[in-house]
């Protein structure tokens, strides 16, 4: 089964899936070990914890395939990717798709946002036009039927961008459209980011087909639901795009704190943890396999005592 086809089989049972977003191999990997079916590579996250910069298209396609490889080569569970905007226009739409799909991914977030882009959440500035996030779509779309399988996310911030010349009801409005649209191209998961209501969420549902993710963002625009509730609405996956990242954040700077004091943070894993984590057990057993090889039927042992013991 390829990754695609793993993550259409985890998308398929009504529900909704909770979402873990990583940033690295070693968070993906607790994802996995933690038994979430799901995970999602974060750009705002990928950003922070490579760069150390902002969510603002300031890392390259090739800086997010280099993470993306290491983190889908770390698990076995679906990753689906940030595309950003696609970098570039549909021939770049076009090649990046394909490059997430060499890369291990099992989807691909692509948006409507004017490059460079931002994160939904800290005050997006403006959108393409309907033809251009149409012809986004479209490629990405031509890219999978074309061999590149990946599950297209489809998403739109024309929520938050077309707000202050059209209000919220003209800006929501708009943003249900291009899913509509989205949708009707060939994407099989549609996003709006950043509603701001119980009530705007339940209309994305009723309006929308396909498969909607909801982004459950921690001091976010968006309201944060049990999944149960999400589930009820019409969701079926539900992302936490930081808080792994802001879990992690936390954790480093209590530890630094305690340092300073002359403490060894007592608040951790043990090292025989750790070490199971990043699979030294797995290493060792791997070359257990290989300590008693028989030498060639053809081979001299005499030769063989002196190799070892020069």
């Amino acid at each position: 089964m390829t990754p695609a086809q793993q993550l259409r089989k985890v998308l398929q049972p009504a529900g909704c899936r909770v979402m873990p977003c990583c940033f690295d191999a070693l968070s993906a990997r607790l994802v996995e070990h933690a038994g979430f079916p799901l995970t999602f590579m974060s750009g705002f996250a990928v950003s922070a914890a490579r760069a150390a910069l902002p969510d603002t298209g300031l890392l390259s396609v090739s800086e997010m395939l280099d993470q993306g490889r290491s983190i889908c080569d770390a698990v076995s569970i679906p990753v689906i990717g940030d595309g950003d905007t696609g970098h570039g226009n549909p021939a770049n739409v076009r090649r990046t798709v394909t490059q997430y799909a060499r890369a291990g991914f099992a989807g691909i977030m692509l948006e409507d946002q004017l490059a460079p882009k931002r994160c939904g959440h800290t005050g997006v500035k403006e959108v393409v036009s309907r033809t251009e996030a149409l012809r986004r779509i479209r490629a990405a779309v031509d890219a999978r039927d074309a061999g590149a399988d990946l599950v297209i996310v489809a998403r739109t911030d024309a929520r938050s961008a077309l707000e202050a010349v059209h209000g919220p009801r003209r800006a929501l409005d708009e943003a249900i459209w291009r899913l509509q649209a989205f949708a009707d191209l060939g994407a099989e998961v549609l996003f709006l980011e950043a509603p701001r209501s119980e009530a705007e969420m339940a209309r994305i549902c009723r309006e929308v087909p396909g498969l909607r993710m909801a982004n459950m963002l921690e001091e976010g625009i968006t309201p944060v639901l049990p999944p149960t509730r999400l589930a009820e609405i019409g969701f079926r996956i539900a992302a936490y795009p930081l808080t792994l990242l802001s879990c992690a954040v936390h954790a480093m700077q209590a530890a630094l704190q305690q340092l300073q004091l002359g403490q060894t943070p007592a608040a951790r894993v043990d090292f025989a943890t750790l070490r199971g984590i990043v699979g030294f057990d797995a290493y060792d057993a791997l070359l257990d396999q290989y300590r008693h090889e028989d030498a060639p039927s053809n081979c001299d042992q005499s030769d063989v005592d002196q190799d070892a013991s020069q």
